[in-house]
């Protein structure tokens, strides 16, 4: 399926985590500016958002309406969502967001051997992340195959824009790939407003142009795992010094349980059906586009470090920078062409 991604830059790079700290530093006098930098804040899709720009005016207003166009389209939580509908099995003709996210997906799916899956949905909410533990310990191996049956990529078409299901119990979710596709929206937006200087970020995905109000390019920090503390992260790992890229980053150490000794995270392997075991605690990925880094840093955490970068290598347009757990520390892996995308 041949399908235009319209929202997406194509000269951006591609970027991003689920736990990002970004702040601008530097020091050029501002009164050599002739635009103003804008600060938008706000709550979108049950995170948050921070935008950045340069620009002759401020463009909240339309950021906001293009934030609900996105909401409309492929939220799971709003009822009137075109995904929504496709989930509760009403006949809907699908938009230019849906099918850019069902391109994507498609073509991550393949690459990664089926490890990035958007309809993984129902094996994530079979093993609850939000009750106790020994709750989903009583999950047995019968349950989980009998969900299996109606989770797969395999089992769902994009047809003259309709969704055909070949179980109706198929459920789609965006989630993986909808903060870095936002992402990729927005940065849309303010290119076609002419801003040329600008950082979108949603809920720690990011894509990065230019340089910030001090001149400078922008700075990223990469959080440090905590895997002592589900609470929040503050010290940081990595601190990027960037500009026109798109990045995103997929974690596995807030959001886990332990089945007796065993931890296991909030990743779910949908070729197997039960949370992944690995020592991969997070996962960056810069790409072509942030909807891409978001389904390929996805895809790295069900993989695991070493299928991760062989994934990796076999793509012409991402980059990756992983954190594994190893005796207790934490170690840092980078693909081979890491570097050279952070430097550009």
């Amino acid at each position: 399926m041949n399908i235009n991604r319209r929202h997406i830059i194509s000269a951006l790079l591609g970027v991003g985590l689920a736990a990002l700290l970004i702040w601008g530093i530097g020091g050029k006098d501002e009164s050599e500016r002739t635009e103003a930098y804008y600060r938008n804040d706000g709550k979108i899709f049950g995170t948050y958002y921070n935008i950045r720009y340069e620009a002759e005016a401020d463009l909240h207003d339309s950021i906001k309406h293009a934030l609900q166009a996105f909401d409309k389209s492929l939220s799971m939580f709003n009822p009137r969502s075109v995904l929504s509908a496709v989930n509760a099995n009403r006949d809907t003709v699908t938009d230019a967001l849906f099918e850019a996210m069902w391109a994507e997906a498609t073509e991550i799916y393949t690459l990664s051997g089926g490890a990035f899956d958007i309809t993984v949905a129902p094996l994530v909410k079979a093993f609850g992340f939000g009750r106790k533990s020994d709750q989903l310990a009583a999950i047995s191996p019968q349950t989980i195959d009998s969900i299996r049956r109606f989770v797969g990529f395999d089992k769902v078409e994009l047809i003259d824009h309709h969704v055909l299901k070949s179980d109706p119990r198929v459920q789609i979710d965006g989630g993986a790939v909808a903060k870095g596709q936002a992402c990729d929206v927005i940065a849309g937006l303010l290119y076609e407003h002419g801003c040329s200087n600008y950082l979108v970020d949603i809920g720690g995905e990011v894509v990065a142009k230019g340089l910030n109000d001090k001149g400078e390019p922008w700075h990223i920090g990469v959080t440090k795992p905590n895997l002592n503390n589900e609470g929040a992260q503050s010290e940081l790992q990595e601190i990027l010094s960037v500009t026109d890229i798109c990045m995103a980053t997929s974690g596995n150490y807030r959001n886990f349980y332990y089945e007796g000794t065993e931890r296991r995270s909030h990743t779910i392997d949908p070729r197997t059906g039960y949370p992944v075991q690995h020592s991969l605690l997070s996962a960056t990925v810069v790409s072509s586009s942030c909807m891409r880094s978001d389904a390929l840093a996805t895809a790295c955490m069900v993989l695991g470090a070493e299928e991760a970068l062989q994934m990796i290598a076999r793509t012409q347009d991402a980059a990756c920078y992983l954190i594994i757990a190893k005796n207790d520390s934490l170690t840092a892996l980078t693909s081979p062409n890491w570097e050279d995308f952070i430097k550009k």
